[in-house]
């Protein structure tokens, strides 16, 4: 009987510590794919300019569709900066036909389209403007809020775009 009075508690202490064992590696597991959504490449399905900036990370979105040469081509130099800035740089591909409300608040006009912001969230200002960028001001304020270039870019010109955002 003595040692029933023993096993019982000791199997509700193993109990109790497998519990928290499972519940540890849950949290850790949810916390890993939220990471992992953070860093996502594509954010057709879920696209949050807002909480983008609360990263307080540089920021490239840009915006094209899978039905687009010039995107298609674009897409493995957005991949291979992706991967080599994981952590450093939040780039966002969004497929404007499979989500057209995420670029509403965007002045996107041709595909590809490509947005750069600071990681304060301001507009990046280049220091030379060789890639023709395009400069968005609010009408009536002339506040800057878009530094926007058109058409596909290189992995090398992105990277430069990348450099010139982290001395700022």
């Amino acid at each position: 009987m003595t040692r029933y009075k023993l096993i019982v508690p000791i199997l509700i202490i193993f109990v109790i510590i497998g519990i928290w064992f499972f519940k540890s590696s849950e949290k850790r597991e949810n916390e890993a794919m939220k990471d992992n959504t953070k860093f996502a490449l594509d954010a057709t399905d879920y696209f949050d300019m807002e909480e983008l900036k609360s990263y307080g990370l540089p920021i490239i979105v840009a915006f094209g569709s899978d039905s687009c040469p010039p995107c298609r081509e674009m897409y493995p130099a957005l991949e291979a900066v992706n991967k080599a800035y994981k952590g450093k740089v939040l780039v966002k591909f969004v497929d404007v036909w499979k989500n057209q409300e995420a670029a509403i608040d965007f002045p996107v006009k041709v595909i590809p389209t490509q947005f750069f912001f600071n990681s304060d969230g301001s507009p990046v200002v280049p220091k030379n403007n060789e890639e023709k960028f395009i400069f968005y001001s609010r009408e009536g304020t002339n506040e800057h809020i878009y530094t926007a270039h058109e058409g596909p870019m290189s992995k090398e010109k992105l990277i430069e775009v990348i450099k010139e955002m982290e001395e700022q």
